[in-house]
């Protein structure tokens, strides 16, 4: 390797330079000291040409560049000459220089180790030069699956580094799909949390959750580009897998020792406060808790209050279960005529205080009780196209949201599914009682809307008559593809586009095919060949009231919204 001094008019950055794609130059901290002491690090370059190239330097060119237009002489800068043709050599002296000055992002690693890979390097050398793990590049490696534009995207700071993550799970189907979501001004495509979402159809459960052999697991295994992250696409298939490994588990702890090992509710939750820790020698039991996303989680060690209740009053000899001839001081019948007369003054005195009456109601619809279980609305799709154009809603997101930060309130994490799961149990719901008891009315008012919106059935009279009570609107909606998929009839096309159009468009165009019409309907939307731009249109599904094109009716919600109004018109009257 010669060393030399080579004149600023003959120098150029290398496209192996790993960032020679990059805008942005970061060099101004480079100028005070090479104004004051020169160029001391030599730049690495390589013949190409009448000049030369530079292969790793660029900052230190650049601001050499920007002292010359300043005024400042510069005759020539002190460069080493690699040898001709060592495309390898000149992109890891390059990567190695900027992963020493800067860490550079995925796309900068993923553009340099794969000009590696194609230079004959392999995937052990290159992590051997750059001291990285073999896993790391394979992931960085991995981003070439991703589609062009989706790397331009992430390049252009337009997607952050969870939604290019969440998109290595995609096919290339459903990369396609998206982009054609994030791509159209008009439509909203779904990132991070809520695209993996999205992706995968609300079924999330991670393959980290297995505690059985996953080569017993016979369905399809949805994973990320970058080896992280993979999931189980069929939760059918998972569950039955999952539960003989819980029976497993139960019964390894009971061959150690644990005379009581208890499997708990899919998804009742081991809360501490229940429990008090018992070692084993005393009774201690093993508590199994199971989640809706599969994790399994062993609370060796605890027993209930209740039980620590029972075997202290038999060590104190307060009670003796075994002793027939003691009785308790009530019997029966008298519990009975006790509690029904403390009910019965409990009950009207509930009456003159509705604010706590409304907290109790409250708690009641979220944990459940004896006499109340409430359920949310399962929003269950017919195709699952529905469940990709609901999950892009931007009410859903709006909602998803207003759900996250009402959950907090309750001592609940924000990734809960849901703010109503009843699980019948009295000291979850005192519990939980006695929190919103401590809430502002806001809070509790607040709470109370989303536990009702929740459990709110959809596609029913009582949904229309929120909907016409509230002044609901669809303003924020847009026609989308799954839309026009799912739109049929070619007399309900045909009236579609003399609403939207005119008359005159739809006469003209009545000799053409639905999927014609469909698309000038589309062009109107969007505002495209020359069409004028309808982009607050709503067909008359959406609107409320909710109308229909023809005489054949059917739409389902119309006919709802038409009885209720018939109802609140009587009532009134």
């Amino acid at each position: 390797m010669d060393l030399m001094h080579i004149p600023l008019s003959e120098l150029s950055i290398a496209k192996t330079n790993v960032r020679h794609g990059v805008k942005k130059a970061d060099y101004e901290d480079l100028i005070p000291s090479i104004r004051q002491r020169g160029i001391l690090q030599p730049l690495l370059v390589r013949k190409n040409g009448k000049g030369y190239e530079i292969v790793a330097g660029r900052r230190r060119y650049l601001a050499v560049q920007s002292l010359e237009k300043e005024g400042l002489e510069i005759e020539a800068i002190p460069c080493a000459i690699m040898a001709k043709g060592d495309d390898a050599a000149a992109v890891e002296a390059s990567l190695i220089e900027n992963i020493q000055r800067l860490p550079m992002d995925d796309m900068d690693q993923f553009e340099a180790f794969q000009r590696l890979l194609k230079e004959g390097r392999t995937i052990e050398e290159i992590a051997n030069t750059f001291g990285v793990t073999e896993i790391m590049v394979k992931r960085r490696l991995a981003i070439a699956n991703l589609a062009p534009k989706i790397r331009t995207a992430y390049r252009a700071e337009e997607i952050d580094g969870e939604t290019l993550r969440a998109l290595t799970l995609a096919s290339k189907q459903q990369q396609k799909d998206w982009l054609l979501l994030f791509e159209d001004p008009e439509q909203h495509a779904p990132k991070g949390g809520n695209l993996k979402r999205w992706l995968l159809g609300g079924s999330q459960i991670s393959t980290t959750n297995a505690i059985f052999d996953i080569t017993t697991y016979k369905g399809e295994i949805v994973s990320d580009l970058f080896g992280e992250e993979s999931y189980f696409a069929s939760p059918d298939t998972f569950w039955p897998l999952k539960l003989e490994a819980i029976a497993e588990l139960k019964a390894n702890f009971e061959a150690q020792g644990w005379s009581r090992v208890e499997v708990m509710e899919q998804d009742q939750r081991f809360n501490e406060w229940d429990y008090e820790k018992t070692v084993k020698k005393k009774g201690g039991a093993v508590f199994i808790s199971v989640s809706d996303r599969g994790e399994v989680e062993a609370h060796e060690g605890y027993l209930t209050r209740a039980d620590i209740r029972k075997a202290e009053a038999k060590a104190s000899g307060t009670a003796n279960p075994h002793n027939k001839s003691e009785k308790p001081e009530l019997t029966k019948p008298m519990q009975n005529y006790v509690e029904l007369h403390r009910f019965a003054t409990t009950r009207l005195e509930l009456l003159n205080h509705p604010q706590i009456a409304l907290r109790l109601v409250l708690a009641h619809m979220i944990v459940g009780s004896n006499l109340w279980m409430m359920k949310p609305e399962p929003m269950k799709a017919v195709k699952p196209e529905i469940s990709t154009s609901i999950a892009t809603n931007p009410a859903t997101t709006a909602f998803e949201e207003r759900r996250k930060e009402l959950l907090v309130l309750c001592g609940f994490e924000e990734d809960r599914s849901e703010l109503v799961r009843p699980n019948g149990d009295d000291y979850s719901l005192a519990h939980l009682f006695a929190l919103l008891l401590k809430l502002p009315e806001d809070d509790v008012l607040r709470l109370l809307a989303l536990a009702m919106a929740e459990t709110l059935a959809c596609g029913t009279i009582i949904a229309e008559a929120v909907a016409m009570t509230t002044s609901a609107t669809l303003n924020d909606w847009r026609p989308d593809d799954i839309f026009f998929d799912l739109l049929g009839g070619k007399d309900v096309v045909q009236a579609m586009l003399t609403d939207i159009a005119s008359p005159a468009v739809a006469d003209g165009n009545k000799g053409e095919t639905t999927k014609v019409q469909k698309g000038i309907i589309k062009d109107f939307l969007r505002g495209t060949n020359g069409r004028e731009h309808k982009m607050d249109w709503l067909p008359p599904y959406f609107q409320f009231p909710p109308k229909s094109y023809t005489e054949r009716g059917g739409t389902g919600c119309g006919e709802c919204w038409n009885k209720v109004a018939a109802l609140f018109e009587s009532i009134n009257t």
